[in-house]
């Protein structure tokens, strides 16, 4: 259990910091998590499947939106492709006004969304958490011997000149501000606008 908690951690540095950006945007994409179940709610015509990715104060607004969408879809093809698209826009738009993040647009599917989040996503599916403690271990793992790395290497000679001294604190600074921003993520909790642990993640 202690192995996995060192991980979970590891984990959480690379998540908060390596790649917020992309986190943020996934439930902007055609196959990200909010379109998914937006897609299956309209087939089962249960609004209740999205009603997790938004707040309580919005429920209204979507259960407004799947009405008109359901209705509207029924009358063909265009018309359904058409409902099918206001629905999503209007799901994903108020998910991210919860996430206190502005909404640009659906994106196409198939987006690079680095290794971060599908190996996040499959250790859910999957029940397992090892393939993406071992990603994200590796990666906090390798920044950090980077650093310290150059660091005592510069350390060596920063006593022959003022120049080579300069070259040390250089690499000290970067070393010690790396290894901080990570322990200052990990001790962080992640506030409901950055994406909140559960259905708000992305």
């Amino acid at each position: 259990m202690g192995n996995v908690r060192r991980a979970v951690a590891g984990a959480f540095f690379i998540l908060a910091v390596g790649w917020a950006g992309a986190a943020l945007a996934h439930c902007d994409t055609l196959d990200g998590p909010v379109v998914v179940k937006a897609k299956e709610a309209l087939e089962k015509k249960d609004v209740r499947l999205v009603l997790p990715w938004v707040a309580a104060k919005d429920e209204g607004e979507i259960r407004h939106a799947f009405d008109l969408a359901v209705a509207v879809r029924g009358k063909g093809g265009r018309e359904k492709e058409l409902a099918d698209r206001f629905f999503f826009e209007t799901l994903v738009r108020v998910h991210r006004a919860g996430e206190g993040a502005p909404f640009t647009g659906l994106k196409a599917a198939g987006l690079d969304m680095g290794p971060a989040i599908p190996a996040a996503d499959k250790a859910l599916e999957t029940w397992d958490p090892h393939g993406m403690l071992d990603l994200v271990n590796g990666k906090v793992h390798d920044g950090i011997d980077g650093y310290y790395m150059a660091a005592v290497e510069k350390r060596k000679h920063a006593g022959e000149s003022v120049e080579a001294g300069r070259v040390y604190v250089e690499a000290y600074v970067k070393y010690v501000h790396y290894v901080e921003r990570l322990y200052q993520a990990a001790s962080t909790p992640i506030a409901r606008g950055a994406g909140d642990v559960g259905p708000h993640a992305h």
